[in-house]
């Protein structure tokens, strides 16, 4: 198994670098991790750092493009500082990736971004929710035809715990051993889904494979216990980023992160061929989404 992570020295999230090795290391499903790039907390925000500073019944405070902070507890003054320091993550992981990856520039979408103030190891939830399992990123609801997810992390932790992933093997390996368990497509199944508002849209193929793929993983204890995996400390005052849908990732413990995802329209990558996407339509032998897909059944 290769080493799934790459380590990069930076310190200044305005003054990142590119090089094509970086690009082909992230476009392969590995993690860059830059260990001594800190998102520096001003005084006040310190306070901001507690576990009710999410609301109840939520997994995560979002700050949307438009300003809007959602899954927030605290004060009113509270929430304008929280929403503050959201805004302020969100400009400086959007410098690191401008100017580590610039062939993405004018093509990213940019999601909402995160707090994640609550502790991994408390967290109960179903299996298939359960992140604490070695999956790649795929949503039920959410099909994106190829669409690619972008995340930049940060740990904030104040008592300088580290947000530990376990990170597995690349994404073809995995799909080799759990596309031949996969359902078949059924493309009934997918406009009755639709019909019924499971999904905002009409599922793919590559959708169904990649949601398939998440389940298979999750499910499998073996698995999750002896499949090739390197676990991995990210240290308080760090910062990492990984396309989490390729990424063979899983996250055990840790309070308190920064997260922006963003989207990047498939094909879009310095290598396409090396796309989840990519890697499924070879393997199935038929294009999983749009005009050419195969017939499903």
């Amino acid at each position: 198994m290769d080493a799934p992570i790459v380590e990069l020295t930076l310190n200044d999230w305005g003054q990142a670098s590119s090089r094509p090795e970086w690009t082909a290391a992230v476009e392969a499903g590995k993690v860059l991790y830059f260990p001594q790039l800190r998102f520096q907390l001003e005084g006040h925000e310190l306070a901001l750092l507690r576990e009710d500073m999410l609301a109840a019944g939520t997994r995560n405070v979002s700050l949307g493009a438009d300003g809007v902070l959602k899954g927030a507890g605290g004060s009113a003054d509270e929430q304008r500082a929280l929403a503050a320091m959201i805004g302020r993550f969100r400009g400086q992981a959007l410098q690191l990736v401008d100017g580590l990856l610039p062939a993405y520039r004018g093509l990213l979408r940019v999601a909402p971004t995160s707090f994640r103030p609550r502790q991994v190891e408390t967290r109960a939830q179903s299996i298939r929710a359960d992140d604490q399992r070695l999956h790649v990123d795929a949503f039920p609801s959410r099909p994106n035809y190829g669409e690619r997810i972008l995340r930049v992390f940060a740990n904030i932790n104040p008592q300088g715990v580290p947000r530990v992933w376990r990170v597995g093997e690349d994404f073809e390996t995995v799909a080799r051993q759990f596309l031949p368990r996969a359902k078949p497509y059924r493309l009934w199944q997918a406009r009755a889904l639709n019909a019924l508002h499971v999904t905002k849209s009409l599922r793919s193929e590559y959708d169904h494979l990649m949601l398939q793929l998440h389940d298979l993983m999750k499910r499998d204890e073996r698995y999750q216990q002896s499949g090739g995996q390197v676990s991995m400390p990210f240290a308080a005052g760090s910062a990492w980023v990984c396309f989490s849908d390729q990424a063979t990732h899983a996250v055990m413990s840790g309070q308190f992160m920064m997260e922006q995802t963003l989207h990047l329209p498939p094909g879009r990558e310095a290598n396409p061929q090396a796309s989840p996407l990519a890697i499924l339509s070879r393997l199935v032998g038929r294009p999983l989404v749009g005009v050419g897909a195969g017939t499903p059944r």
